[in-house]
C-alpha cells in the first residue's frame, strides 16, 4: 500500500519562496561585488608592473638605496653602468619591491640577483618558472606581462629584456606579484559578506515564518470553520475584522455560508410544506377507499372521481414545486427585452382568459435586460391570479410604465382586494389570503416573487382605487445581476396550466 504524500504547508512554501528570492538577490549582489573588486585588484597589479618599465630607465637617477633591509648612504651623482651585471644589480637593489612583490635579474638564463624576501626565494627555487618567463620575454624583445604559478601561489609578472651596448650578454628583469596574497582582502570580504548574508537569510526566515503564520491564520480559521460545517449545522462563521484581501475573502465565504444556510432552510421548509400539503389528499383518498362499498357501482364511481381529482391536485402541486425550484436555482437566458413588445404580447395572451374584460391601460417604451419568457411567465401568473380571485365579468387592466430607475409590470383588478396584514405573507409558499378559497397549490405568487428577485427586482401588492388589488413587478433598469438565474420556461405553460386547472 502506497503511503499518501502529505501536502506541503502554504506557510513553508511562502517562506521558502521568500528565502529563495532573497538568496538569489544576495548571491547576485555578492558575486557582482566580488568580481568587481577582484577585477580592480588585478588591474592595479598590472598597472604596478607596467610602471616598472619606466622605473628601469631611471635606475641611475635613484638616490635612496635599500639592500637587505639596511638604508645605504645616498649617492651624489648618477652611476655610470659599464656592464649588464652592474645595471641589473642596481635595478634589483634600488627598485625596492612592495609587499607581496619580488624582483629577479636573470643573465644568460641564470639568476644573478634577487630581492631579499620570501617570494623571490620561492621563485628562485622554481627554475621552470624562471625559464618560462625568460623564454616568453626574449623572442618578443619587449616587456611581457603574463601569469604563472609556483606551488600553490598564483603570480602575475612582467619580464623586461635588458641589453647594454658593449656587453654581449642578455638579461631579463622580472618583477612578480603574489596574486593570491593580493586577493586575500577581497576573499576575506567575500567570506564576511557570505556570513552576513547567511545571517540575513536566517533573520528573514524567522521573521517570514511568523509573518506568514499571521497572514495565513485567517485561512487556517477558514479551513477549521469549513471542517466544522455539517449538513445539519451551517451556523459557523469566519471572524473577519481586517481590511486586507484575506478579510475580504472571509467575508465573502461568510456571505456564501449565509446563502447556503438560507437555501438549506428553504429546502427544509419546502419539504415540510410539501409533506403537509400532500398529507391531506392522501388522507382523503385513503379514507374514501376504506369506506367505499365495492358492491355499489355508484359509490365506486364517486370514490374513483374523488381519487382522480386528488391525484390531479397532487400532480399540479408537484409541477408547481418543480417550477418554483427551477425559478430559484437555474439559469436565465438573458437578453435585451423590448418592454413594449412584452406588453403587447401579454395583452394578446390574457385576451384568451375567459370570464373577464381585459384591457391594456399603459404601454412603456424602452429596453431592459432579462429573460423574456420568465418575465412573461411571472406577469401571466399575476393575471391568472387576478382572474381566479375576482368576480366574473369584472374588468382587469394590465400595463407597463417606466420611471427614472426601474420598469413596472402590473396587473390591476377590482375584486375584494388583499388585507394589509396578508400582503407580505401571500408571497410565501402555500400561503393564501384568509378570505380566498379558490383552489390552487399556493405557489403561484411565490414563483412570481422568485422570478422578480432573480432579476434583482421586487413584487408587491397595493390597493386599487375604488377597490381591488394591484400587483406590480418592479425591475431595475441597470441590473448588475448574478450569473445564476432560473432556466427558461415558456410563458405558454402558464396558459396551459390555467386551462388544466380550470
Amino acid at each position: 500500500m502506497t503511503r499518501e504524500r502529505r501536502p506541503i504547508p502554504a506557510r513553508a512554501l511562502i517562506v521558502g519562496a521568500v528565502l529563495a528570492v532573497a538568496a538569489l538577490g544576495l548571491t547576485i549582489v555578492g558575486g557582482v561585488t566580488f568580481l568587481a573588486q577582484r577585477d580592480r585588484t588585478l588591474t592595479d597589479i598590472d598597472e604596478r608592473l607596467i610602471s616598472q618599465i619606466d622605473a628601469l630607465g631611471q635606475v641611475d637617477e635613484l638616490r635612496v638605496v635599500v639592500e637587505s633591509g639596511a638604508v645605504a648612504q645616498a649617492q651624489d651623482t648618477p652611476d655610470d653602468f659599464t656592464d649588464l651585471e652592474s645595471y641589473l644589480r642596481a635595478a634589483v637593489s634600488r627598485l625596492i619591491p612592495g609587499r607581496n612583490e619580488a624582483s629577479i635579474a636573470v643573465i644568460d638564463g641564470r639568476i644573478a640577483f634577487r630581492s631579499a624576501n620570501a617570494l623571490s626565494q620561492q621563485i628562485a627555487d622554481d627554475p621552470d618558472f624562471v625559464a618560462e618567463a625568460v623564454a616568453t620575454a626574449k623572442p618578443a624583445d619587449q616587456a611581457i606581462i603574463a601569469s604563472g604559478r609556483i606551488d600553490s601561489t598564483d603570480l602575475r609578472y612582467i619580464a623586461v629584456p635588458v641589453k647594454l651596448p658593449g656587453d654581449s650578454r642578455s638579461g631579463v628583469y622580472i618583477r612578480a606579484v603574489d596574486v593570491t596574497r593580493e586577493l586575500e582582502p577581497v576573499t576575506l570580504s567575500l567570506v564576511t559578506y557570505t556570513a552576513a548574508a547567511l545571517a540575513t537569510l536566517a533573520a528573514i526566515g524567522i521573521v517570514g515564518w511568523f509573518v506568514a503564520g499571521r497572514i495565513l491564520s485567517p485561512i487556517r480559521r477558514m479551513r477549521e470553520t469549513a471542517d466544522s460545517i455539517t449538513p445539519t449545522d451551517l451556523r459557523a462563521r469566519i471572524p473577519a475584522d481586517g481590511n486586507d484581501d484575506i478579510s475580504d475573502l472571509s467575508r465573502t465565504v461568510n456571505s456564501m455560508l449565509d446563502r447556503l444556510e438560507g437555501s438549506m432552510d428553504n429546502q427544509r421548509q419546502l419539504l415540510d410544506d410539501v409533506r403537509h400539503e400532500l398529507k391531506t389528499p392522501i388522507t382523503i383518498v385513503r379514507g374514501h377507499l376504506e369506506m367505499m362499498d365495492v358492491s355499489n357501482p355508484a359509490d365506486v364511481a364517486s370514490t374513483r372521481d374523488i381519487g382522480i381529482a386528488e391525484l390531479d391536485r397532487m400532480t399540479r402541486l408537484v409541477e408547481d414545486i418543480d417550477l418554483l425550484s427551477s425559478a430559484e436555482g437555474d439559469q436565465f437566458e438573458i437578453s435585451l427585452v423590448d418592454v413594449r413588445e412584452l406588453t403587447e404580447r401579454m395583452g394578446d395572451l390574457v385576451a384568451g382568459f375567459p370570464g373577464h374584460t381585459w384591457s391594456v391601460a399603459a404601454i412603456a417604451r424602452g429596453v431592459i435586460e432579462g429573460d423574456y419568457d420568465r418575465l412573461l411567465q411571472a406577469w401571466l401568473q399575476l393575471a391568472d391570479n387576478a382572474a381566479k380571485y375576482t368576480p366574473q365579468s369584472s374588468p382587469i387592466e394590465i400595463g407597463s410604465t417606466f420611471d427614472i430607475a426601474s420598469v413596472h409590470l402590473w396587473v390591476r383588478d377590482h375584486g375584494p382586494g388583499i388585507p394589509p396584514a396578508a400582503r407580505r405573507r401571500i408571497f410565501h409558499r402555500f400561503a393564501r389570503a384568509d378570505h380566498r378559497t379558490v383552489g390552487g397549490s399556493g405557489l403561484g405568487l411565490a414563483i412570481v416573487d422568485a422570478i422578480a428577485k432573480a432579476h434583482l427586482g421586487t413584487c408587491a401588492v397595493t390597493d386599487t382605487d375604488g377597490g381591488g388589488a394591484t400587483f406590480t413587478i418592479t425591475l431595475p433598469i441597470t441590473q448588475g445581476r448574478s450569473e445564476m438565474l432560473p432556466s427558461p420556461v415558456r410563458a405558454g405553460d402558464v396558459v396551459l396550466q390555467r386551462e388544466a386547472t380550470g
